[in-house]
């Protein structure tokens, strides 16, 4: 689901408005208002057999109808018919603002009565949200446009900007649109994907890596595993300088993203193996908990196992490892030795251990 279809789904209760733009300019505003009006008056009516009940926006679309056209006919001014697109278009920038930047989505919430039967999972709320953004600033660019051309141009200036200049500037904003979908689509397939998760880590979707890892703050799980040897040492890693997120910094064993129609256990066993060469051990769980980075949002599935194998890290993902005491990581907690996800997973390890 993205804008494009959430605008066809959302069109039924903008019709009357559309309607009203439409006549008023063929026929003018008295003719305008009692067909846009006449119109809506039968959307009120289908929705009232179909639902049992008025839908609200086209009750909100038509009373903007009869107080813009009441306003217009008293005052009969060619500023204001010449202002009018510049007012429809701030009343769509502040719900596109709102949803976009303020703290709830318009257009979401919208989409709730429009979309019913269709399921948007967060990846493509987080696609829809970057979307309603663009959009916000295309609109409020264009009625800052119509209302200068009101203003302080030309009647012929004003009818192309407010007439073709909206159609061409949203055109032009869906085809960029297409192309860029296009382009992504062929970059995801070559990308990993990931599960998309709810806070109990029930499966709601998939995603590319590439968009857990910019900001979109989409929930995911991971899995670590806290491995001790007999002595009751514990083995950590030392991240790579490469590392998108805290390099060079002493990291629990094994850490890891559970792929798109991986097991957890699964999951366990191929990063085990892949960062340390740990193979045929057993991973006892002991906590499940949300970890939120600068980049992404994770959902951590953590695990402890005790071994006596000799580790191999791999140089491509680990610069080196090697076991710590318990004391010896107690002395440097919070002196930028270990990663922040670490030091907070190495407290709910100790109240685990302590029982």
């Amino acid at each position: 689901m993205n804008i494009v279809d959430l605008i066809k789904k959302l069109l039924p209760g903008l019709a009357p408005l559309i309607i009203f733009v439409i006549a008023d300019s063929i026929w003018g505003t008295e003719v305008g208002l009692i067909v846009a009006i006449g119109f809506g008056l039968v959307e009120i009516f289908y929705s009232l057999i179909r639902k049992q009940k008025p839908d609200k926006f086209i009750l909100f679309d038509v009373g903007l109808l009869v107080a813009m056209g009441g306003v217009s006919l008293l005052l009969d001014n060619d500023l204001f018919f010449k202002l009018k697109p510049g007012v429809i278009g701030a009343i769509l920038c502040v719900l596109l603002g709102v949803s976009a930047y303020g703290k709830t989505n318009i257009m979401m919430a919208m989409s709730g009565r429009y979309l019913k039967d269709v399921d948007i999972n967060p990846w493509q709320q987080y696609e829809m949200l970057q979307s309603i953004k663009a959009l916000f600033w295309i609109f409020s660019g264009h009625t800052v446009l119509v209302i200068i051309s009101a203003v302080a141009m030309s009647k012929e200036a004003w009818v192309t900007i407010s007439g073709p200049g909206f159609y061409i500037l949203f055109g032009a904003y869906f085809v960029f649109e297409l192309y860029k979908k296009k382009k992504v689509q062929s970059k995801y397939q070559e990308e990993e994907w990931l599960p998309i998760v709810d806070d109990e880590g029930a499966v709601l979707g998939k995603m590319p890596r590439s968009v857990a890892h910019k900001k979109s703050m989409i929930l995911h799980p991971v899995v670590h595993i806290q491995v001790f040897n007999a002595k009751g040492e514990l083995y950590l890693q030392k991240r790579a300088e490469n590392k998108l997120v805290q390099p060079g910094k002493w990291d629990t064993a094994v850490g890891g993203h559970v792929s798109a129609e991986e097991s957890i256990e699964l999951s366990l066993q191929r990063e085990a193996s892949e960062e340390i060469g740990l193979t045929d051990f057993k991973a006892q769980p002991f906590q499940r908990y949300k970890w939120e980075s600068s980049i992404e949002k994770e959902l951590v599935f953590a695990f402890i196992c005790t071994t006596d194998q000799a580790l191999k890290p791999d140089p491509a993902e680990v610069s080196e490892g090697r076991y710590w005491t318990m004391d010896e990581i107690e002395a440097y907690i919070g002196k930028e030795i270990f990663t922040p996800n670490f030091e907070h997973e190495f407290e709910l390890l100790k109240a685990y251990l302590k029982g």
